[in-house]
């Protein structure tokens, strides 16, 4: 059985997301949506509140589960039984992100990163621009899975 490891902050879940764990279901046995934190982002939705609507997300994806990734990835991985990280890539610019991660997560363990491009439909999404199209009171909700757009909206309004 093959585990795939689809990482990432998903502050929000965003359909681009979907779209990676939908396609890399088709070719793994299990996709694992891993929700991190990242220690260089402020996260404008709780650690919980992530967790809740990535798994109201892929409740319709057969193979595909969410979990917390408590520390370091390649230890999730072992943990979770990966052997494959899997990232969705929108541009070169994310390659050239995305590439000395894999690259350190494959010296780290061995596990090796699969990049899937996006699909043309999802590639102008991104979680920072969600919302920040939200911060400025544009709609979001044909760029998010269902419920996102309105967590989204409640925790803008609810800061200062």
């Amino acid at each position: 059985m093959t585990v795939a490891v689809c990482p990432g902050s998903y502050d929000p879940v965003t359909l681009g997301h979907l779209d990676v764990v939908r396609r890399g279901a088709a070719l793994f046995d299990e996709v694992v949506l891993a929700v991190a934190t990242n220690a260089t982002k402020r996260p404008l939705l709780p650690l919980d509140e992530r967790v809740s609507l990535a798994r109201a997300a892929v409740a319709g994806i057969p193979g595909a589960r969410v979990d917390v990734v408590p520390g370091l990835l390649v230890d999730f991985c072992r943990d979770v039984g990966a052997t494959v990280l899997l990232k969705g890539l929108r541009n070169g610019a994310d390659y050239d992100a995305e590439l000395p991660m894999a690259l350190m997560n494959r010296h780290l363990s061995g596990v090796e990163t699969v990049f899937l491009p996006a699909d043309r439909s999802v590639a102008h999404i991104a979680s920072s621009l969600v919302k920040d199209v939200a911060r400025h009171g544009g709609a979001i909700d044909d760029l998010v899975p269902p419920g996102v757009a309105d967590a989204v909206r409640a925790r803008l309004a609810a800061r200062p």
